[in-house]
This record gives structure tokens, C-alpha cells and sequence, in this order.
């Protein structure tokens, strides 16, 4: 089982790495990590090079965590056939891969580990841990459009899905009689871990928010 994931999360790092907000920036002759917030994600993108590039960046950022985890189940699908290997053995070197690619999106070896904060690639992964992360990762990013839509502070949205979405998992086994607590624990642990990883990453900006001055969505300020 291990010989089928191990080189799908050194492929997921790999793929997670691909810096693809500073790739476009670079393409307008911009370095993202010498304009406003410095960092490589979509916000400062949509800022420094417009909205379309913006969301292009997430698109993308997105994809890098769905292709590797979706893909790792495609591969190792054959080892569902025995019901006895859809364990916590499993679950975690699956899990392995998406985390291998949200971490690869933070710390890019290809630009000296200096990256994103992993919203957008932990979204593409819960989609990809389908279904156990799926209906969480929905629920997170209605979460985001809502709190974005009324406080119009991404960061601030941003910190509101990723604590739902531990708490939308918790709820969806508890519901589910067939999502048995003893095999999922890996899931729950990630579905704690990311999150908080997510918000750790933004504590410049919990700063900035509790400061009041922090940017909202369409202002001139460059903090993302």
C-alpha cells in the first residue's frame, strides 16, 4: 500500500510547489514578493496584476490540491476491493498526499520555501478526499463567500471557513452510522491540523484585523 503513495506525495510537494501566483506576476514583469504583502497567493495577485489573474491564480492553486489527491485515490483504487484496507492505515497515506501538496504550496522549494497560506490548495485537497473531506470543504467555502460578502476582509473569511470545517466533519460522523470514529481518527486529526496551519499563517493578519487595519476586498491597501 505504501509503494502506491509514497510517490504520490513526493509528486503532490512537488505539484503543491509550483508557484503560480509569482509565475503570472513574473509574466508582467512583477515580482509578488517585492509588492504589497509579499506574499504568493492569489489576493496579492488580484491586486498587483488585476481580478481575472486573481482568479486564475486560485483556479490553479485549487487544482494543485485536488489532481494529486484525486489522483492517488484513482491509483490506489484497487486496494478498496477488501473492505479490511479502508482503515486509518489508508486514510492517512492518503491524507499524506494532500497534505504533501498544501505544504508544498506554504514552503516551495522553488522559491526557497517562502509561500502562499495554503487556503486555496487545503480547499482543492478537501474536494479531492472524497467523501469524508468533500461536503466540509463546500460547507468552508460558503462559509468564506458569506463572511467575505458582509465583512469584506478575505483573512477574516478565510479564518471563518477553515473553523467550520473540522466542525462540519465532526458533525458528518456523528450523523453517519457507517463513518466509524475508530477508522476515521486520521481524518479528523487533518481536519484539525490544516486549519489551524491556515490560521497560524495568517496571524499578521489577525493582528492587522484586531488593529483595524487590515484592507477589505476592492481597497487600495496590499495586505493579503
Amino acid at each position: 500500500m505504501s509503494g502506491v503513495f509514497l510517490p504520490a506525495i513526493v509528486v503532490a510537494y512537488l505539484v503543491g510547489a509550483i508557484p503560480f501566483a509569482q509565475i503570472i506576476a513574473r509574466a508582467h514583469g512583477k515580482d509578488l514578493r517585492t509588492i504589497g504583502s509579499g506574499n504568493i497567493g492569489a489576493t496579492n495577485l488580484a491586486r498587483a496584476c488585476g481580478r481575472k489573474w486573481g482568479y486564475a491564480c486560485f483556479a490553479m492553486d485549487v487544482l494543485k490540491g485536488l489532481v494529486p489527491t484525486a489522483a492517488a485515490r484513482i491509483v490506489a483504487g484497487h486496494l478498496l476491493e477488501d473492505a479490511a484496507t479502508v482503515g486509518p492505515a489508508f486514510l492517512a497515506l492518503w491524507l499524506a498526499v494532500g497534505v504533501a501538496a498544501i505544504l508544498g504550496h506554504v514552503f516551495p522549494i522553488y522559491l526557497k520555501f517562502r509561500g502562499g497560506k495554503g487556503v486555496s490548495t487545503s480547499f482543492g485537497v478537501g474536494l479531492g478526499l472524497w467523501p469524508y473531506f468533500t461536503v466540509g470543504a463546500l460547507v468552508a467555502l460558503l462559509v468564506w463567500l458569506l463572511c467575505a460578502a458582509i465583512w469584506r476582509y478575505v483573512s477574516l473569511a478565510s479564518i471563518c471557513a477553515s473553523v467550520t470545517f473540522p466542525v462540519t466533519l465532526a458533525v458528518a460522523i456523528t450523523i453517519r452510522r457507517d463513518w466509524l470514529l475508530a477508522n476515521l481518527w486520521p481524518l479528523l486529526i487533518a481536519a484539525i491540523a490544516i486549519p489551524l496551519l491556515v490560521i497560524l499563517l495568517h496571524r499578521k493578519n489577525i493582528k492587522r484585523l484586531l488593529a483595524g487595519t487590515e484592507s477589505k476586498i476592492g481597497s487600495r491597501k496590499n495586505h493579503s
